[in-house]
């Protein structure tokens, strides 16, 4: 059987693909990459359907071994692999014999990197995929070293790609959907276009932001109703939380405003620190 040993996690890894949508009315989050740009950029140079599963590697460190040879490729930041030692590099396929050790390093900007391999990882699939969601549990644990993991029949790479690592600016202008409840706030899209930082008490259910509070303009209650992946949501301390994959699937704060899909892949990346501002429309 073609399979991958995981000789070191790194900090925190995790078997994610594109995630199980659909199934929120039984109070399970979508889940999957939270890079999902790099994700499918990773499968396409591995020769996989863009909806295989792969390792996300929360600043690197990861660490694997072949037990047959395999097609792998690397995403995300730029970052440092070696294959036995020996430089690699991030962003192009790589031809892994069996036996071989394959290292990723730590990025120097970024946050999540995103290993595929030709075949995908195959564990069990749960409701329709291989993710892991950290809130609920559901899914494959968090990677350990020792942990065998089976890899599916390889495809064939195409060799033409748009190969173009993730870039990290300065600050993170970010494309929001002003609603369902900005009405509930004084000047929300004043508010949100102000700087904002990302706090350490970030994870992959949302972003926990840092900056001058929104002011509520109306008082109360607000009943729970059904929140979706990119929700920026209001707690009574007026600093915001941006849900990410592993979010709930129902909150009881008033949602402001929401990330357009094409930006959470940036957020994705985004490490403790990073200045951002919301940019309604």
């Amino acid at each position: 059987m073609r399979s991958l040993e995981v000789l070191d996690p790194g900090r925190y890894a995790l078997v994610e693909d594109l995630g199980r949508p659909g199934y929120a009315h039984l109070g399970v989050a979508p889940s999957g990459a939270l890079d999902t740009a790099s994700l499918r950029l990773a499968n396409r140079l591995v020769g996989n359907a863009e909806a295989a599963a792969g390792i996300e590697a929360l600043l690197g460190g990861l660490s694997v071994r072949f037990t047959a040879a395999a097609t792998a490729a690397v995403t995300g930041p730029a970052v440092d692999v070696r294959v036995d030692g020996r430089p690699a590099g991030s962003h192009a396929p790589l031809a892994v014999r069996a036996g071989q050790t394959l290292s990723v390093g730590t990025p120097p900007a970024g946050l999540r990197c995103y290993l595929a391999v030709s075949g995908g990882i195959a564990v069990a699939p749960v409701l329709g995929s291989r993710s892991r969601d950290v809130l609920s549990g559901i899914g494959p644990p968090p990677l350990t070293a020792g942990d065998v993991l089976p890899l599916g029949d390889p495809g064939i790479p195409t060799g033409a790609d748009v190969v173009v690592p993730v870039a990290t600016p300065g600050e993170l202008v970010v494309p929001v959907t002003l609603g369902p409840r900005d009405d509930w706030f004084d000047d929300p899209a004043g508010g949100l276009a102000a700087g904002w930082t990302v706090t350490a008490e970030s994870n992959r259910v949302g972003l926990r932001l840092d900056g001058t509070p929104l002011r509520r303009a109306v008082e109360g209650e607000l009943p729970s109703e059904g929140v979706v992946t990119g929700a920026i949501q209001v707690p009574p301390s007026g600093l915001p939380v941006v849900f990410l994959a592993d979010h709930p699937t129902t909150g009881g704060y008033p949602v402001a405003a929401v990330v357009k899909t094409a930006a959470l892949s940036a957020l994705a990346q985004a490490r403790p620190g990073t200045r951002m501002r919301f940019r309604p429309s």
